[in-house]
């Protein structure tokens, strides 16, 4: 294929007598020989690297038509005009010649690469990886549907607190000895990050204006000074449980715990209460389950006891329920919380917590379909 063609000499009128002027015979042999020879140069390149090549080596500031222009100069003035537009008309023709065969090199570059890319449709696709829920986030959803069902409502508290809230409002006044076993992070002298959920019971009661009944469940993070090892975080999340009203006794409590621990560890679990001590509560309780693993026959898991300690809980101390906006002569309610890390690591057999927060997809992937 000749890309350039056919370039005549053109007569241009010049001279002082309105003669045609030619260029010289060995300009035009030069001319004539330049183009035959990009010709068959810009017909030979395989590649746009080559074609590349051939564009530098006639059309670059040191290339031959280049040079041949800057001869113009040394003509005599009546043939320079024919001959700088003889040059000229080389130069649009050497440039056309290089778009065309560039898009002709790159139509066939891409036929080649269909060809050598052409997709087997009947092979099955690379499907993208689809995530799961947490086993944190499973656990809370679980936890909060079983106590839908109990008529109980989720309120969300604050995570950086005050410290009436997280602590006088609850019966814990400042020099109290329980507010050693919650070595505390605080943001200035009287704000702090929450160390448990129950300040949530204050903000709720205090919400609700009077109003009966108050049933609901406070999740959330909460922040102490613990090491970060198997069985202690910094950073966990409680679940804590409230229920005013008239009328409630401790007998409400367990079977409202005895409720959920059998939808949330399966029908067959039991409980017990064992008498302890919380400021807020009066009386108190710490309630286990009877073990998951074993299922109360006895293992290492539960120290060959039967059973696992989960929550505490007791009937809310008169001056919490006071300082919630109610009166304690004619309600009474009763309060629980316990670790959902630690409720999750039970219900499925975890023994280490620092897997819960390690981002492994080899621990995580395991509860998908769950």
């Amino acid at each position: 294929m000749d890309y350039l063609g056919d370039i005549s000499i053109a007569h241009a009128k010049g001279g002082r007598r309105g003669k045609a002027v030619i260029p010289s015979e060995t300009m035009r042999d030069q001319i004539d020989d330049l183009q035959r020879r990009v010709s068959k140069e810009i017909e030979e390149a395989g590649t746009l690297a080559e074609l590349d090549e051939v564009r530098i080596k006639y059309l670059g500031k040191k290339g031959e038509l280049t040079n041949l222009l800057k001869a113009v100069g040394s003509l005599p003035k009546e043939e320079r005009p024919e001959f700088g537009a003889k040059v000229n008309s080389l130069r649009e023709a050497i440039e056309t010649g290089l778009r065309e065969k560039s898009g002709y090199l790159d139509r066939k570059a891409l036929d080649e690469k269909v060809r050598r890319e052409v997709a087997d449709v009947t092979l099955p696709g690379n499907l993208p990886e689809i995530g799961s829920l947490h086993p944190i986030t499973k656990a809370l959803r679980e936890i909060v549907q079983i106590f839908y069902g109990m008529g109980f409502t989720v309120y969300e508290s604050r995570e950086a607190e005050t410290d009436e809230m997280n602590f006088v409002k609850l019966n814990l006044a400042p020099g109290h000895p329980a507010r050693d076993a919650q070595d505390t992070l605080y943001l200035t002298d009287t704000t702090l990050l929450r160390t448990h959920t129950s300040p949530g019971q204050i903000r709720g009661m205090l919400e609700m204006e009077g109003r009966l009944p108050v049933r609901f469940i406070v999740p959330g993070r909460v922040y102490r000074r613990d090491p970060f090892d198997a069985s202690h975080s910094p950073v966990f999340h409680q679940v804590e449980g409230l229920v005013i009203d008239r009328h409630i006794t401790f007998e409400d409590l367990k079977g409202c715990f005895l409720e959920f621990a059998r939808g949330f560890f399966g029908p067959d679990t039991q409980i017990r209460l064992r008498p302890s001590y919380f400021p807020f509560t009066e009386p108190s309780a710490e309630i286990d389950v009877s073990c998951t693993i074993c299922r109360g026959r006895g293992c290492q898991v539960c120290s060959r006891t039967g059973w696992l300690e989960l929550s505490g809980a007791g009937m809310v101390h008169p001056r919490v329920i006071r300082n919630g906006g109610y009166d304690p002569e004619e309600v009474t309610g009763f309060a629980f919380g316990f670790g959902l890390d630690r409720a999750a690591m039970l219900k499925w057999g975890i023994d280490d917590l620092r897997v819960l927060f390690e981002n492994d997809l080899r621990f995580l992937t395991q509860f998908e379909g769950l």
